[in-house]
């Protein structure tokens, strides 16, 4: 057993859950729902629901008229019912045995490491199933790098998006992103201008019918502020993300057919993503979005970022 307390992180073995600290940080991950289930910083809890694999983005008008939604609609399904099927931890990139109850008795209070990496396998809930990994790192600041990685399998329609999302226990204030100006996609996005860009609240576009709105391509990092000024900076590794942070899920949207038919906002249901279809626009009544700005399900994607909890002064 390892407990040399020179080392940064400090290891909880629970009977269904593994805890890792760091400071004024801690992070905790269950084995039974599949990833990350609470980050608190500073005394606050930053996870009502964890980040989970993101296929499904609300159907805008020009789904409607093309018959996207239809012809994609067991991403809808994968993205509420996908299931956790397996998942390995390693300390100091050494694998261990799966620490769940009784193993994992065999751990004192007193474990101690430098870099923790627990991945997550999720099957999809389609025909054909297929597979993405999520790997989670506890670096040795106490910051957590966040892998993503969907297996394309023959067979599979094509994706709205691809990536992870999670919901915050409060709306959030709002957000300082780096990137393109304005909302963007992959086939909306050439007036953008590069630049840091301040946003107040959780903007929603106020669409006759409820839709997929808010996205930002193009990313290089995204700063969260909470209601107590605490900030989650979420920053690109190699390659540039998408995201929006919105105050409804897809599945909210997804419902209404009016915007006063929207529940009031509760939450902040933010999403971080390696892949997003285009929206398309030629017409609403048939044309589909170009081959270029299609998502594949038959080939692999992925997204990649490092998340890093801020304490008030240094949001700015």
């Amino acid at each position: 057993m390892n407990n040399l307390t020179t080392k940064p992180l400090r290891i909880v073995y629970g009977d269904g859950v593994l805890g890792v600290h760091h400071q004024a940080v801690s992070y905790l991950f269950s084995y039974e729902r599949g990833g990350l289930e609470s980050l608190r910083f500073g005394g606050q809890e930053w996870l009502y629901r964890g980040p989970k694999p993101a296929f499904w983005r609300a159907t805008t008008d020009n789904d409607r008229g093309n018959g996207f939604s239809r012809r994609s609609a067991q991403w809808f399904g994968a993205d509420q019912f996908s299931t956790v099927t397996n998942f390995v931890v390693s300390v100091d990139q050494q694998t261990i045995s799966q620490p769940i109850a009784p193993q994992n008795n065999r751990y004192d209070d007193q474990q101690f490491a430098t870099t923790v990496t627990i991945v997550f396998t999720y099957t999809t809930a389609t025909e054909p199933q297929t597979t993405v990994d999520v790997s989670y790192t506890v670096m040795p600041a106490g910051t957590l790098q966040v892998k993503a990685r969907y297996t394309g399998r023959q067979g599979l329609p094509e994706l709205p998006v691809f990536g992870l999302r999670f919901v915050t226990p409060t709306p959030l204030q709002g957000y300082t992103y780096t990137g393109l100006s304005g909302e963007t996609y992959p086939d909306r996005w050439h007036g953008g201008e590069v630049g840091t860009y301040d946003i107040t609240g959780m903007p929603v576009t106020p669409y006759l019918v409820p839709q997929e709105m808010g996205m930002h391509i193009k990313t290089d990092s995204v700063v969260l502020k909470n209601l107590t000024q605490q900030g989650l900076r979420i920053e690109k590794l190699a390659q540039p993300f998408a995201f929006s942070v919105l105050p409804f899920s897809s599945l909210e949207l997804e419902a209404a057919t009016h915007l006063n038919e929207l529940p009031p906002v509760r939450r902040g249901v933010v999403s971080i993503l390696g892949a997003v279809r285009g929206v398309g626009g030629i017409d609403s009544w048939g044309a589909d979005v170009q081959p270029a700005y299609r998502v594949s399900g038959e080939q692999n994607h992925q997204v990649r970022f490092l998340i890093t909890p801020l304490a008030a002064e240094r949001i700015d």
